[in-house]
Formats: C-alpha cells, structure tokens, sequence
C-alpha cells in the first residue's frame, strides 16, 4: 500500500492534467527548436544537386497564351529558367517570380501563337538544366468564367445529374407490387451498384492523385477521404441508434434513412464525377454531344432506383408513401452535388481536393453498403443465397454495360 501511495506521489503528482500532456510537447519543441537553430549538428555538408519535383495542376488557353500553373512537390526551391514549345523557345512571365519555394506555386503565361486543334509538346527547363514536360492532346481555348459559363454548366450537371436520377426514382410505385424475396433481390441489386460505383470512384481518385502533388497527400488523400466519410456516416448512425433505443424503439435505421445514406453516397459520386466533366470541358477534351448526354441518363438512371428501393420497406418494412417532397429532397441530395462539381472542376480544379472528394464518395458508399446489407437477408437470416447473389451481380453488370456509354 505505502509504495502504492508513493508512486502516486511521484512526479507530477501535484501538476493539473492538462500541465502533465503540455510538458511533453512542449520539450519536443524545443528539441526541434535547438536542431534547426544549431543547422543540423553532425549530419555534414549537403552534397549533390537539389531534388526538383514540380507538378502542373493547371493548363489554361487563352488566344496567344498559354498558361501553366506549377507547385513545387519538392523539398528544394525551383528556379525556372526558360519554356519550350514544340521545341521553340517561347517569352513567359511567372506571377510569383521564376523561383518556386517548397509547396509554393507560380503561374507562367507563355506568348505563343497556338492553333486550335492542334497538338503540343511543352518543356519547362529550370536553371539546374532539369525539364518539365507538359503535353495538349488538343488545343482548345478555356472558356471564360462568366454567368453564361456557369449556366451551362449548370445545366450540364442537371442533365448528367438530377434528371437521370429523378426518372430513376419513378421506379417506386413498381415496387410496391414486389414481394418480400423479390425486394430482398432488389436491394441485393443496388448494393452491386453501389459496389459497382464505389470501385469505380476509388479507381478514379487514385487516377487523379496520381497527377497531383506527393506532398500534399497523393493517393493517401483517397484512402483517408473514404476513412473520415465512413467514421462520419458511422458515427452518425451509432447516434441514431442510440436516440431510437432511449424512445423505445429498437433501433435499428428506417427505410427513409436508409434512403438519404444511399442518396448522399451517390451525390458524392455524383460530385466527383462533375468535377471530372467540368476539367475535361474547361480543357477542351470533352465535347457537349447528344450521345454524351443519353449515356450519362442511362447510366444514371439506374441510381434512382437505388434510391428508391429502401423506401418499399426492404429495411423494416415500414408502411406508407413517401411525400412528393421527401422524394425533391432526396433526389436533389443525390443529382444536385454533379452541377457543384462542373462548376469546380471547370473553374479551380485542384487534382488533391478532387482525390479527397473521391475518397470521400468511397467512403460514403462503403458505409451505405453496410447499412443495406442486412435487409438482404431471408426468412432463415441467410445474407447471401442464389437469389441476392444474382441481384448483386446484376447490379454491377449493369452499371458496368452502361457505362460503356459514357466516356469523359
């Protein structure tokens, strides 16, 4: 007992909780303070040439200028010494100054008489002799931020987004006429598609971070995305589930709330795939054709319909209609988030925001996928049996032919 006593007695034992957390940290600093003021004692002179990691996160065109926004990945400054087009050196000006600090960015307007339509090859060499490619497939000039832009893009994500995902939702009163089994094989068919969408979101994101700059994430910005919407969504969950239990119920989450989780999950998809259209459009290399637009409805549609399939009643058999509103609301919830995402993506893309935004659709999906997965289950509580695998597997081959329709 007395050397019990003793140890609580020990060092410390008179400090306040948050003065006991502060001391560590505080001894880290100074740690860290001492190093950086000393320069380093014991590690020797720096030999070699700086390490020069620069990444172009934007190429805009305007008649006569090209403009490249470049940041600094590396650890060293970047100084930029001239610009090649098509092997032809070209006159630039950089908004900063020709030296990048670490994570710093400039954007260099380069005067040059481009040609719509055609391809080019540009270099930029920095005063170490290092080169930094950039390649147009096709040239074409951005198109200026103005309302008449900003509605067109609204309007696109309205096409690609919100009415293909509306006509989906009008599957609803077709499965009121379902039974139990079959609605049991629907749900299984929405989560191939989420699965489906979640995959191909994952895929993308890590396409996207792979472009963008290592030191702000990379593809890491995809995986802790998809981590924090997941936690969230749970978190929010537990926290429902909690309140229905202290009112008497059982708990468990409704058809309507089931709902809203896959609505929500899909406009982050939806987001991520207006950014997507939105940079591909502000770069030229996506054209407004009708073909274009029935792809994406087709392939859109089908999200409506998952949508749709909780309120049946697949979770807990709930009785009744949803209100015309509930129906607005979820179908904005799900469509609207593809007119954000043109406006971002044609107006300030950043590929590390568009890596987290699709982490963060994974994310959302995975977490509604759970939330659906019991309502599969049959009379005998078995999750998977011939009839939900077939849903699932439709689910996915189905998103995955209609997709093939669609090409960004």
């Amino acid at each position: 007992m007395e050397a019990g006593a003793r140890a609580e007695r020990g060092f410390g034992s008179g400090l306040p909780a948050w003065a006991l957390g502060a001391i560590p940290l505080a001894l880290i600093v100074v740690a860290i303070g001492g190093f950086a003021l000393l320069g380093g004692p014991g590690l020797g002179e720096r030999t070699g040439p700086p390490v020069e990691e620069v990444t172009v996160e934007r190429t805009v065109l305007h008649p006569g200028e090209i403009e490249l926004t470049l940041r600094n990945d590396g650890p060293d400054p970047v100084a930029v010494a001239q610009v090649a087009v098509n092997d032809a050196y070209a006159p630039f000006v950089a908004s900063a100054g020709n030296e990048i600090e670490r994570l710093g960015s400039t954007t260099l307007t380069v005067t040059y008489p481009w040609i719509e339509g055609e391809a080019y090859e540009i270099f930029v060499l920095t005063s170490t002799g290092g080169t930094i490619p950039v390649s147009i497939p096709v040239a074409a000039e951005t198109p200026e931020a103005d309302a008449g832009f900003y509605g067109l893009m609204a309007l696109l994500g309205i096409y690609v987004g919100v009415i293909p995902v509306s006509l989906g939702m009008l599957w609803l009163p077709f499965l009121g006429r379902l039974g139990r089994r079959w609605m049991s094989t629907l749900i299984a068919f929405t989560v191939g598609l989420l699965a489906f969408l979640g995959i191909d979101a994952g895929l993308e994101g890590l396409e996207i971070a792979a472009a963008a700059p290592a030191a702000f994430g990379g593809a890491s910005l995809v995986f802790a995305g998809a981590l924090v919407a997941y936690l969230v969504l749970a978190g929010i969950d537990a926290h429902l589930e909690q309140r229905g239990r202290e009112k008497g119920g059982a708990g468990t989450a409704s058809g309507a709330y089931l709902a809203l989780l896959v609505a929500i999950g899909i406009g982050l998809h939806n987001l991520g795939e207006g950014l997507a259209i939105g940079s591909a459009y502000a770069t030229g290399a996506l054209a407004l054709g009708a073909f274009l637009v029935v792809g994406f409805a087709i392939h859109n549609t089908t999200e409506g319909l998952a949508i749709v399939a909780p309120l049946r009643g697949g979770a807990d058999g709930e009785p009744g209609r949803p209100a015309f509103s509930r129906l607005l609301a979820l179908g904005l919830i799900a469509g609207a988030p593809a007119i954000l995402g043109a406006w971002i993506g044609a107006s300030a893309y950043n590929p590390s925001l568009a890596a987290a935004l699709f982490g963060i659709g994974v994310g959302a999906i995975a977490r509604v996928i759970v939330q659906l997965a019991p309502a599969m289950r049959d009379e005998d509580g078995r999750l998977l049996y011939p009839s939900t695998v077939a849903g699932m597997l439709g689910g996915i081959a189905v998103l995955y032919l209609t997709g093939l329709l669609v090409s960004v």
